[in-house]
């Protein structure tokens, strides 16, 4: 049995992460960590803790879905006691996205801003189409429920990044993420990302080519959040026994 602490036990993905976890007979829920009170009933074995430290003593794999600074605190007590690690959060600043890269090299970390097996593929189309429908311009739009906290959300910032891949761009120098007012013609290689939210959506990204007579949107709308804790376990189980290094979702699908 595959020993799994969680990170971010308390928050929106961590009552399915939990749920799924149970239910796989592959994997025995050992430890949480914990920001406040946890609100869902686990067997008395499970270790419930604020202590990064003994959720990497406790854990044969860490499944992180939480927030920057949580994800951060994990990685600089993973540097002291390596531990597979799969993380879900998104929203990082430079320093800790080097910091994962920076952990990577002690230990294996599966990273990925969207754990579903329907992005991992369409972030390829993405790169593959961009790099087709040169002269057609790039517009990303994505759309969460009213609680989620960064906008852009980081799928949408992947899906440019594999858009502007495709063009040999970096999106840092061609992205934007709002007009208004008297703004001028669009730019050749201006790839938008824009964020929209409201109600209960799940997630809904759409990444669309638009040309002179014809358009192309690709569109992915996840339905439930199982789809990305799912996801994060399959995951889990694949790095589990993998060598340093860091690792995506399409590492862990073989696309």
């Amino acid at each position: 049995m595959i020993k799994v602490g969680i990170v971010g036990s308390t928050g929106r993905m961590g009552e399915y992460l939990i749920k799924n976890v149970l239910e796989d007979d592959a994997l025995e829920l050992a430890i949480l960590h914990v920001f406040d009170e946890l609100k869902v009933s686990v067997p008395k074995s499970v270790i419930i803790t604020n202590s990064m430290e003994e959720v990497l003593k406790e854990s044969d794999v860490v499944i992180d879905f939480s927030a920057p600074i949580a994800t951060q605190d994990l990685c600089e007590n993973a540097l002291k006691n390596p531990t597979p690690l799969v993380i879900a959060t998104t929203g990082f600043n430079e320093h800790q996205q080097n910091l994962l890269l920076e952990a990577s090299k002690e230990m294996p970390i599966l990273y990925s801003s969207n754990m579903s097996a329907g992005i991992a593929l369409l972030k390829q189309l993405v790169e593959q189409v961009s790099a087709t429908l040169r002269d057609f311009d790039i517009e990303i739009v994505e759309q969460h429920h009213r609680y989620k906290v960064d906008a852009p959300s980081g799928t949408a910032l992947t899906l440019g990044e594999f858009a502007a891949k495709g063009r040999g761009l970096e999106l840092d120098k061609v992205r934007i993420s709002g007009r208004d007012g008297q703004i001028g013609a669009r730019s050749k290689d201006e790839i938008a990302v824009m964020a929209l939210r409201g109600g209960d959506i799940v997630g809904r990204h759409t990444v669309g080519f638009y040309g002179d007579g014809e358009f192309l949107e690709l569109n992915h709308t996840a339905t439930s959040r199982e789809t990305f804790s799912k996801g994060a376990i399959r995951a889990s189980k694949w790095i589990v026994d993998k060598e340093s290094g860091f690792y995506t979702i399409n590492d862990c699908l073989g696309i």
